[in-house]
């Protein structure tokens, strides 16, 4: 009896090691299997103005130029679902976009609110009509976006986590859409100012909430510096009379510039 002990003994510890050793694996297996990619979110992240638009995509206008499709084209990861979509409101990604998010999602990525605020009208009245009438559209904006919008990016948040808890989920969001100070063809210094200003503060108000769930804020701002509207080297498209979906959106440049490094810094 007294000789078995130190193989008992011995076994004992093999077996910890083994399962020491299997838990070791286990737990490292686990990041690597939640590797899959889902790009959810409005226009700016489907690709709208990048052209090159996906045929089964329609009238969502997700773009091989956008830029989740070129981080997975850079990364490769397990799984690439692009569910993003032209027009796309806070209740548009929790009624249709979140269906391929699961456990083995590593990342997400997701633009959404700015068509809560009324983004589409508040740029067409500023182009149309007065700078009063501007002002008055955008304080409406304003409003809307410290008030009411908030609570609706907690729901899209919220639920998010709740299907991908073992995603990095990043949270994109808008460009400074006017270089102010110089003389540009078009819209007001004080319309141009106005726009800039409440970009700034809907920005804000996402990146509140994105790190109040834990998410991470991916500020396009500093990308898009020197390539605003009325800088000489515009990544984004003013007014396109030729195609007006365009107007206000990332071109190629935008997506590959301004987007893709951001994400590429978080991710």
């Amino acid at each position: 009896m007294r000789r078995s002990r130190p193989l008992l003994f011995l076994g004992t510890l093999l077996l910890a090691a083994t399962t020491a050793l299997t838990g070791a694996t286990a737990a490292q297996a686990s990041p690597q299997a939640a590797d899959g990619y889902v790009a959810l979110g409005d226009s700016y992240s489907s690709g709208v103005g990048a052209g090159s638009y996906t045929a089964e995509s329609g009238d969502c206008k997700r773009s091989t130029k956008a830029y989740p499709y070129l981080w997975q084209a850079a990364n490769s990861p397990s799984s690439f679902a692009f569910t993003a979509c032209s027009g796309a409101r806070t209740s548009d990604v929790l009624s249709g976009q979140l269906g391929p998010l699961s456990t083995s999602t590593g990342l997400v990525s997701i633009s959404v609110g700015g068509n809560d605020a009324g983004f589409a009208d508040v740029m067409t009245t500023c182009v149309l009509q007065s700078d009063s009438t501007c002002l008055n559209r955008i304080a409406t904006a304003r409003a809307y976006v410290e008030s009411t919008l908030p609570g609706r990016l907690d729901s899209v948040y919220t639920a998010i986590r709740d299907r991908a808890p073992n995603a990095q989920v990043v949270v994109l969001g808008y460009p400074r859409f006017y270089k102010l100070g110089t003389f540009c063809v078009g819209l007001s210094e004080t319309k141009r100012k106005a726009i800039n200003d409440a970009s700034d503060l809907l920005n804000n108000a996402i990146a509140q909430r994105a790190r109040a769930h834990g998410l991470t804020f991916g500020d396009v701002r500093t990308t898009f510096t020197g390539h605003e509207i009325c800088s000489g080297n515009s990544w984004l498209h003013s007014v396109d009379w030729l195609n007006i979906g365009n107007s206000y959106h990332p071109k190629a440049a935008g997506q590959s510039g301004g987007y893709l490094p951001v994400l590429d810094a978080v991710a």
